[in-house]
């Protein structure tokens, strides 16, 4: 595991990447602590399947409606 500043990081990131391709990771720091992590992206092989959370998520029937006060503040109800 590599660990860098983001200044080392925005200056050498083709150099980061190159290393992320090889399968080492790369740590970002500000300030001394990690804020974020490079790693090799992997494509999930398995297709995706539509309507595979059929009957698993509910939609609320008002989940169109704005609150009041959000539609007064656009303008959108007569006061």
């Amino acid at each position: 595991m590599l660990i860098t500043n983001i200044s080392e990081a925005k200056a050498q990131l083709s150099a980061l990447i190159e290393k992320v391709m090889a399968g080492q990771e790369v740590i970002i720091g500000k300030a001394g602590k990690p804020v974020a992590k490079l790693v090799q992206y992997e494509r999930s092989e398995k297709p995706r399947r539509p309507g595979a959370l059929r009957g698993k998520i509910k939609i609320a029937d008002d989940f169109d409606e704005l609150p009041r006060d959000i539609a007064e503040a656009f303008g959108m109800v007569d006061s």
